[in-house]
Order: C-alpha cells, then structure tokens, then sequence
C-alpha cells in the first residue's frame, strides 16, 4: 500500500518469508527482537488471529510462533490475555493526533466516513492504548478516576481477573511457553529451518541443536487444514510439549487435521 491506513489482507506465504529473511541476515551476527504488536501497532489477534469467535485459540497459536522462533519475544501489555482492538462509535472518543489527523485529512477529501472509521478499527495505534483490563469493575479495574482514554467496552469478558481464574486460559497458556523456552536450549541456541514453505494456511518450522529438534505446527487461518510431514523430515518418535487444543498422544504425525488456529510443538527424537 501507498500508506499505512491503505487497508491490505496479508498473505502467510509473505509472513513467513519475511520471518525466515530476518533469520538468515541476522544468523551468527545478531539477534531478532519478536514482536507481533507494539505500542504503534495494533493488537495482534486483532490483525493477525481471529479476536471474535476464535479469538483464544489464535492468541495462544501466535504466542506460539513468537516463543519458539530464534530471538527474544517482547511481550506487549494485555497480549497475554488476548486483548483486542477497540471500536470507538465517535472520531472524539480517539487520542492518537495520527489517527485524528487522518480522519480530518480524509473528510477534507470527501472520504465516506464508513470507510475512514473502517480503517482506524483495524490499523490506529489507539487500538493498543486503551487502559489494561484488570478486570470487571468500572474503568476495568484501571483507576478510580477518568482515564485518558476509554476502556475497550470488552473488558467484562476479557480482563486479567477472568484469566486467572481459568487454567485453560491465554495468560497460563503464555506461562507454560515462557517455561517452555527455560527448559529447552534449543529455543535459544538452536537454528531455524522453514518447512512448507509455499503452504498457503500452514507455517510450521524445525528447531535444531546438536541431535535434538523440534517440530513446529501452526494453523494461520479459522478453516481446518491438513498438514503432511515432509519425507525429509525423519525420527523415531516424538513428544509433544505444548498444543492449544487436546491432542491424542499416540497420533501420527505424518498427516494431521489442524484445527482452526491450532498450534503444537513436538520433540523429536
């Protein structure tokens, strides 16, 4: 796009280039800094998951991607919980002075207010300023005062208390990946090596130090897909360490239906 606001649907295919180009440049010379969301950009499961119907499950696969790639993860505030971006109905209950130059600037052109209000829903950077949802009392729990900017009117259903309270939820699910990474060097240290690399729906990738490695899935998409193990890839067994939906121990993993949003890291051996 010619601009930030131009709105444009990302491909996996690109993502997972773009992913793999920053490994090999900084390979032996530097070191990735992870992200998927920041300050200036909008939440990720908003952009990158689904933050309706399948709005935990995306999550907890892209905490997947972020913590098992080569690199150091930055986690962003209300990531480990699933926050999403805010639909704000009034141009004045917005702060970012990009987006309200936006606005005045598109209106100036006769731009359809639809249409502008459409692309700061999906790309403002307000999307990721919005108080964190500690949870369901008013201001969601934030301040006793006025804040300055509103609370996303999600904040009953989606807060820190809520999570907490769920041993199923996002929050510990980003617990078990950050132990994850402490107890396997091989995130760390091991090197990265794409697979599939032309699967429309499926970014999966292998982890390997010395005689270890690991075995990435993802399912980018809300559809089921199959995913084929390439012949290359050999071993004698497997374990699996981590997966954001129940997984029978004994499946073969040679051919397997994901699930929407569905993510597993497997050891093999």
């Amino acid at each position: 796009p010619i601009n930030k606001w131009e709105l444009k649907e990302w491909k996996l295919i690109e993502v997972k280039k773009i992913f793999t180009k920053w490994h090999e440049s900084l390979k032996e010379k530097g070191w990735n800094s992870l992200y998927m969301n920041n300050h200036d950009q909008p939440r990720m499961v908003s952009r990158f998951g689904d933050d309706k119907k399948y709005r935990v499950e995306s999550a907890k696969m892209l905490a997947t991607l972020l913590y098992t790639l080569p690199g150091t993860p930055y986690l962003y505030q209300g990531e480990e919980i699933g926050m999403t971006n805010v639909v704000f109905d009034n141009i004045e209950d917005y702060r970012d002075i990009e987006t309200l130059n936006f606005y005045h600037e598109m209106t100036k052109k006769g731009l359809p207010k639809e249409k502008i209000m459409e692309a700061i829903y999906r790309i403002s950077r307000d999307n990721a300023r919005t108080p964190i949802q500690w949870d369901n009392s008013p201001y969601a729990g934030f301040t006793t005062g006025t804040p300055w900017i509103k609370v996303n009117l999600n904040y009953p259903e989606i807060n820190v208390a809520k999570d907490l309270k769920d041993s199923d939820s996002i929050f510990y699910y980003y617990k078990k990946l950050i132990h994850l990474r402490k107890e396997n060097s091989i995130i760390i240290h091991g090197d990265y090596q794409l697979i599939l690399e032309e699967d429309e729906h499926i970014y999966s990738y292998l982890r390997n130090l010395n005689k270890d490695r690991l075995l990435i899935i993802l399912n980018f998409f809300s559809n089921q897909t199959i995913f084929n193990l390439p012949e290359d890839v050999y071993y004698k067994d497997k374990k699996l360490l981590i997966s954001n939906y129940d997984i029978e121990e004994d499946e073969d993993i040679k051919r397997i239906y994901l699930r929407p949003y569905e993510a597993r890291v497997y050891k093999l051996y």
